[in-house]
Order: C-alpha cells, then structure tokens, then sequence
C-alpha cells in the first residue's frame, strides 16, 4: 500500500508540474492547456477511481481549462486529501474468545 501511495504522490508531482509548465511558453501555452485539460481529467481518473476520483477529474479538468489556473497543484491536493487529510476510522485490533467444547 505504501509503494502505491509513493508512487501516486510521484506521477501527481509529475502531472502538477506538466500542467504548470505550460505557464512558462507565452502564447502558445494557453493553447496546450486546451489539449492538457481534458489529458489530466482522465488521468485524475484512473489515478483515483469511484466518485472521489470523477469530481477531481472534473475539477483538474476547470483548473486546466481555465486561464491563470494553472498553478494550482490539483494533483497533489487530492492526494493528500485522499491519504492525509481524511479521517477515515481504521479498524483497531479486537480480541476474539473462543470457547472450546469438548
């Protein structure tokens, strides 16, 4: 479980970064955002399935689409609300007796 959460904080780094970049090239950036945006939604996707993952895609897909946007690490964010943030309640170690009847 701790390599797949290494590695999804990597690609989502990767993606931020890819996503950013595109601020960089002066007027042919905003262009690339237009292929990127719906790029990063699927990828946003498959990186984190079921509902949570369906609205992040749409979310990083606004975020790319939109100008000025850009340097919003929406990848890193839904990772770490995904594995840091969340409270979800672990399940702690219960005792089970057994009788044994003979």
């Amino acid at each position: 479980m701790k390599l797949l959460k290494d590695r999804l904080f990597i690609k989502g780094l990767m993606y931020d970064a890819l996503g950013m970049a595109t601020m960089a090239i002066p007027l042919v950036g905003p262009f690339l955002d237009l292929l990127w945006a719906p790029y990063a939604a699927r990828k946003m996707g498959e990186m984190y399935p079921g509902k949570k993952g369906k609205v992040a895609s749409v979310i990083v897909f606004l975020e790319e689409i939109l100008p000025g946007t850009d340097i919003i690490p929406t990848f890193t964010l839904m990772y770490f609300y995904t594995f840091v943030w969340s409270k979800k309640k672990q399940p702690k170690d219960q005792v089970i007796e057994v009788e044994i009847i003979e």
